[in-house]
């Protein structure tokens, strides 16, 4: 091979071809401004590149016998605004001495153009090798094209390649493939921020067509498979339509980003939707009418899906299980799939647009449906009208769904999918794609329902008991469990309508009940289920739970041991159902506290649940346990009041004593931490002589750690000592407990015998889902019912240092801080104290707390 060539003729080829590649892609962007092609700009791009590619190719000299191949979606010439460029460098399987020297020596002034280069090198063999181990690398060989070099080698590759695949192996594959992408994105398109390329109805769901269609030799294009009978004709122009929506979305979001981003997060959300042509409605966002659009595209993107892939596989295995059995006079059996008789089957009944449902969850042998089902299904929905409700026999088949043993969810969710949960249940259809911004639930009204479905139903089933022990057992022997499934369908349904969803779907469930025949006290759970969905969680994690008077309250709304368990099981199933972020232990250990000691009170041991003396039992026979003698705790304890035993299980009091029992007049502080008994964190104990301002300094020495306070119980002995008590998360489950543990018990005993200021947190910033949807804070100051202390409710956006300020406030009125209740929602931070001081008697200085304390929740 000759020498390499001169650099300095390269480095001027490199500045000639970057600079047109800068002008050319500010030309499309101007070009889809004007005209909104996204497939022009696409087209464009790769040629633009092929044409740079090549320049640089014959630049450095490369091998007349090796191939420059564009692979993947370049491959398909194909090229979004700011996606890599995959090539592979196809090498005869003798390669000349010197090559690597001009690879490396390439693949440089390639990134140097200002090009994202997947590069791979390969000979002919080694390609098939890797593609026979590994279906992406198969796939993107698939699509390869050559842009330069030897010809007859890339025949060799293509030739080769085609010899070796094997169509039904790898439609299995891509299956898969695409079953575990699904499932990483939780099995749906309606998360609030979806990704428009990976997420269940987005362009990889079509692209993984293509793929098995031009694997198998059945068609590159819509028409193409629609002349081979695949998919019909309208099929082919809904695939193209919603193709060019999911592209134009990706090209737009790629060019407003200004990188890679296929993500429709908040931050893009209105700017793509401008870009759009959507407008805001008096009602809705521009963004959100936008994002209803994407949700149709995308469901319309899996029932497509689902349909060419039955046909497909119908194709490739044509005589796997081909004969039909008969299931009645409207269905049959055909490949493990339900099968309509004929197509007018819904038209002559159309009951049978539910009954089907209720077939798959009796035969489970049965995987789904048949193409021509589907299609006929999605055709006929308009039959469901106000007489179809009205017929007893329709009422009948959706209730008996909800009574099945087996398959609810999976049908719930089909029934949605194709737009029969819609048209039977009208309320459900308002919210089918309707946007939640409250900065917790991830997903769409509809699909958080569905979720809440699906959590209900995993109580029940063995393979998820060691998850969830406590729930498994209360649900296996509660009577008549379908109802709570069907109070978890009705909980959201009445959102977005304006006023208490809670109150309107009360009424909404207390109708269905009435018209589908439910006895009276059915009915009245259900109704009871849906009007209180929301009680049990807010009394738990915004009350004292140590407090009589809120369990007796609290019973009283619930009234029944039935209720109380249905209402534990149904408000588990929904937090869980909001977001992964939303859930911990620490808020499933005081719905479970709340529940064991709202029963013990309808069980008429109320007083036995929380009195002091109770509790210091328990915790004596702790302490027995550890090997302390009796009465070693007497004189901790006479410190310690009648409240201090009301708001601390035993656990607490046990760990407290045997930290302080030698040592109850200590005069410097005394700092314990051990890991979270109920879940992840820390729990950290502070005994220290009291001072005004040691709330602040403990809030910002665990900021500045990175941790974030879940619980927090203030406490002042007889004698004047602060008895502190810390539940302590990590966010980002970066902190190390063990190593953290020694840091804060030594570390925050320094810090406490210092007469500084307090230290602040390190500062944070809002996080960007707040930034779009901000909350305004509220402050809410009240006496409590016995006039000795004031309740404090604090709502604002969630951020590092959060506490610090409120507590900074506090202590600069001289306020004492006697509990803390700490929740936050995603985003969304509720935290209730209970506080007390001079300055909360008098409306002129309460007033200028509540401003100040607002003034510090509004800072950025």
């Amino acid at each position: 091979m000759s020498a390499l060539p001169d650099t300095d003729a390269l480095r001027v080829l490199v500045g000639a071809l970057r600079a047109e590649l800068v002008s050319h892609q500010q030309s499309l962007r101007s070009r889809f401004e004007e005209d909104g092609n996204s497939r022009r700009i696409l087209l464009a791009r790769a040629r633009a590149v092929d044409g740079a590619l090549r320049r640089l190719w014959a630049a450095v000299g490369m091998p007349r016998d090796a191939a420059l191949v564009a692979v993947g979606g370049y491959g398909r010439g194909e090229l979004y605004p700011a996606s890599d460029v995959d090539v592979l460098f196809l090498l005869p399987e003798h390669a000349p001495e010197g090559v690597d020297a001009r690879l490396e020596q390439l693949v440089g002034l390639l990134w140097d153009v200002g090009l994202d280069i997947g590069h791979s090198v390969r000979s002919v063999e080694q390609c098939v090798d890797e593609a026979a181990r590994d279906i992406t690398v198969e796939t993107t060989l698939l699509e390869a094209r050559l842009l330069a070099g030897s010809t007859r080698l890339f025949r060799s590759l293509r030739d080769t390649l085609a010899e070796h695949r094997d169509p039904r192996a790898f439609f299995k594959a891509k299956r898969l493939e695409q079953d575990e992408r699904h499932q990483r994105y939780q099995e749906t398109p309606y998360s609030l921020e979806p990704n428009c390329k990976e997420s269940p109805g987005g362009l990889r769901d079509l692209q993984v067509i293509q793929w098995i269609a031009r694997a198998s030799q059945l068609g590159s294009s819509w028409n193409e498979l629609a002349g081979r009978g695949l998919i019909t004709q309208e099929e082919a122009r809904q695939l193209a339509r919603v193709e060019r929506f999911m592209r134009d979305t990706r090209v737009r979001l790629h060019l407003i980003a200004r990188r890679r981003e296929d993500r429709l997060i908040f931050d893009h959300q209105e700017a793509v939707a401008a870009a759009s042509g959507c407008r805001a409605t008096p009602t809705r966002r521009a963004s959100e009418v936008f994002m209803q659009q994407y949700y149709r595209s995308a469901k319309t993107i899996t029932q497509l899906n689902t349909i060419l892939l039955q046909n497909i596989s119908a194709a490739l295995f044509p005589s796997d299980n081909a004969a039909t059995q008969p299931i009645n006079e409207r269905f049959q059996s055909s490949r493990e799939l339900l099968d309509v008789v004929d197509e007018q089957v819904f038209e002559r009944e159309p009951s049978a647009l539910i009954e089907c449902f209720t077939l798959l969850q009796r035969h489970g042998e049965l995987k789904g449906m048949t193409a021509r089902t589907l299609r006929a299904l999605w055709r006929a929905r308009r039959l469901i009208d106000a007489r179809f409700r009205r017929d007893p026999r329709n009422r009948a088949l959706f209730l008996s769904l909800f009574q099945q043993t087996r398959g609810l969810v999976h049908e719930i969710r089909r029934m949605n999918q194709y737009g029969i949960l819609g048209r039977y249940l009208p309320a459900f259809g308002r919210i089918v794609g309707q946007m939640q911004h409250d900065l917790f639930h991830v997903y769409t009204v509809d699909q958080h329902i569905l979720q809440v479905m699906r959590n209900v139903r995993r109580f029940t089933m063995a393979e998820h008991a060691h998850e969830y022990p406590l729930l498994s057992r209360l649900i296996t022997g509660f009577e008549r469990r379908w109802l709570l499934y069907l109070s978890a369908l009705f909980h959201d349904i009445a959102k977005g309508r304006g006023g208490d969803h809670s109150q309107l779907g009360m009424r909404d469930a207390r109708t269905f009940c009435r018209q589908h025949g439910l006895s009276s006290e059915d009915a009245q759970l259900v109704v009871f289920l849906v009007e209180h969905h929301l009680s049990m969680s807010s009394v738990a994690q915004k009350q004292d739970l140590t407090d009589p008077d809120v369990i007796r309250d609290f019973a009283r709304i619930v009234r029944t041991e039935r209720r109380l368990t249905a209402l534990y099981i149904l408000t588990h199933a929904d937090i869980r159902g909001t977001s992964p972020k939303v859930w911990n232990a620490w808020r499933g250990k005081l719905l479970e506290d709340l529940y064991f000691a709202t029963l013990r009170q309808l069980q008429g041991d109320g007083a036995g649940a929380t009195c002091s003396s109770g509790r210091q039992e328990e915790a004596r026979q702790l302490l027995r346990y550890f090997g302390l003698r009796d009465g070693v705790e007497n004189a901790f304890w006479s410190r310690l009041d009648t409240v201090y035993f009301m708001r601390h299980d035993a656990d607490e009091i046990a760990w407290h004593t045997r930290m302080l029992y030698f040592q109850p007049d200590a005069a410097t502080a005394v700092v314990r931490a051990r890991p979270n008994q109920v879940g992840d964190g820390l729990q950290v104990m502070v005994y220290a002589p009291d001072q005004i301002d040691l709330f602040v300094r403990l809030c910002g020495f665990f900021g500045r750690l990175g941790y974030s306070i879940a619980d927090a119980k203030i406490h002042t002995t007889t004698d004047g000592h602060a008895l502190d008590s810390f539940v302590l998360l990590d966010p980002n489950g970066h902190l190390n407990s063990r190593d953290m543990i020694a840091l804060i018990e030594t570390g925050l005993v320094e810090r406490l015998q210092q007469q500084s200021v307090p230290e602040q947190p390190i500062a944070g910033r809002l996080s960007r889902e707040v930034k779009h949807f901000p909350i305004t804070p509220t402050v809410v100051i009240k006496p409590d019912e016995r006039k000795q202390h004031h309740i404090m409710h604090v709502t604002a956006a969630d951020r590092p240092g959060l506490l610090y300020s409120v507590a900074s406030v506090l202590a600069a009125h001289h306020i004492k801080l006697h509990t803390a209740k700490i929740t936050t929602l995603g985003e969304r931070a509720e935290d209730v104290f209970l506080v007390s001081g001079a300055e909360l008697d008098s409306s002129s200085t309460l007033i200028r707390l509540e401003q100040e304390l607002l003034d510090q929740l509004a800072v950025s």
